[in-house]
């Protein structure tokens, strides 16, 4: 596999390493990044299956928090890796080729104020179509984790308070939603997705606080046909990217 250089996305001086021909970032993992809100007393963020680490390059130009990526695919972590080389954060973020499950690990339990993660988005039964490709497969499979996971991950690692962001398929939202709400975590804000208005959405954006109380905020929806002209740079056009098709 060649891996390329690319400009990430059209954020200034930013670059990220991807292979040419197959794993790339998302449009979903901007979507992502932009969806966190950025407060002066954030001092550590964790970002779950970073893959070639667009969401922790996004976030670097909005904090000085310390960010932490962990990603399971050695090859993949090493794109991030050299990701983060090249753009000189090396001080600001780090990179682990570990299982989130292996996260505690790394740092401190209840230490991080977000957790951010763009997980595999669909389950594996008898009628998956599992793509041949182990690196797409596992990017969009929950082969080595599934939401809960994640979710019991991040309350282990996260503050009181400490915020979930997540990007995921509007038609898992009911299991998430009971995911959440069985770790304790609230949902205060959501943001759906769409390819044009006049169809159904195709991701939504989550926000979770560990130990939260109720109280749902639903933001204004995004229509990413807006991002159209930049599809060259992801993986597919804009409708496959935005939903990750098998």
């Amino acid at each position: 596999m060649t891996n390329v250089k690319n400009d990430l996305f059209d954020y200034d001086g930013l670059q990220i390493y991807q292979y040419e021909d197959s794993f790339k970032f998302s449009l979903d993992s901007i979507l992502l990044a932009e969806f966190v809100d950025i407060k002066p007393t954030i001092k550590t963020i964790v970002d779950f299956c970073t893959g070639n680490a667009p969401v922790p390059l996004i976030l670097s130009t909005k904090t000085n928090a310390k960010i932490y990526g962990f990603e399971i695919q050695f090859n993949i972590c090493n794109l991030a890796k050299m990701s983060v080389a090249t753009n000189k954060l090396s001080e600001q973020i780090e990179i682990f080729n570990a299982d989130l499950k292996e996260s505690l690990e790394y740092i401190l339990p209840e230490s991080v104020d977000v957790v951010t993660c763009n997980p595999p988005y669909f389950k594996v039964n008898k009628e998956s179509l599992v793509n041949e490709n182990d690196e797409k497969a596992i990017a969009r499979h929950e082969i080595k984790a599934t939401f809960e996971d994640i979710v019991v991950t991040s309350k282990y690692v996260l503050k009181n308070k400490g915020a979930l962001y997540i990007v995921h398929r509007p038609e898992r939202l009911e299991e998430i939603v009971q995911v959440l709400n069985k770790y304790n975590f609230r949902i205060k804000k959501l943001q759906f997705i769409y390819a044009g208005f006049k169809k159904e959405a195709i991701m939504v954006l989550i926000k979770a606080v560990k130990n939260g109380q109720y109280g749902l905020k639903v933001g204004k929806p995004i229509d990413v046909l807006q991002y159209k002209s930049y599809k060259g740079i992801f993986e597919g056009d804009i409708n496959e990217t935005s939903s990750r098709l098998r």
